[in-house]
């Protein structure tokens, strides 16, 4: 698939088959995130893969909008370091788009949760032992899609303007 292809044809998924994910699928769904750009190229993130169903259940009880989680066969929790960039919500949801898109080209379903700023991001960071000085800016949980969402998008013309907002 070519990259507009994957970006039209990517959605969130939230139901997925048990099988398993592989470790080349893992490491390109990494390399993708890793190979995000930064402010500076300051790659201010880490990534903790998620493998334990037990930490799975541990980390899912704590993500309002993501429980599913517990039933995924991979989560990858993306963290990143404020003190290592001017921008590190940007450069990690980079990075975090660059992961929701490789794992799509791969035939694999993916949803992105939230958790930066949320009211369950500390309960989150002691599950998984994330520095208190770092933040926790998102969960992506993986599998095999178990189903296929579609969806719409406003028209090019009516989110667009030429030299000042509001200019056809």
């Amino acid at each position: 698939m070519d990259i507009l292809e994957v970006i039209k044809t990517r959605r969130s998924i939230r139901e997925y088959k048990p099988d398993p994910i592989s470790e080349e699928e893992i490491n390109k769904i990494l390399e993708a995130g890793r190979w995000a750009p930064s402010a500076s190229n300051s790659q201010p993130w880490s990534f903790i893969v998620l493998r334990s169903k037990h930490v799975k259940m541990k980390l899912a009880d704590t993500l309002t909008w993501g429980r599913f989680l517990s039933q995924a066969p991979l989560g990858i929790a993306v963290v990143v370091n404020p003190r290592a960039s001017n921008h590190p919500v940007e450069d990690g949801a980079a990075a975090t788009q660059n992961m929701l898109l490789e794992a799509h080209s791969l035939g694999l379903g993916a949803c992105w949760i939230g958790t930066y700023g949320s009211g369950y991001e500390e309960s989150a960071k002691k599950v998984l032992n994330v520095p208190q000085d770092e933040r926790l800016l998102s969960v992506i949980i993986i599998g095999r899609p178990a189903e296929s969402p579609q969806s719409t998008r406003r028209k090019l013309d009516e989110v667009t303007f030429t030299d000042r907002y509001g200019k056809r």
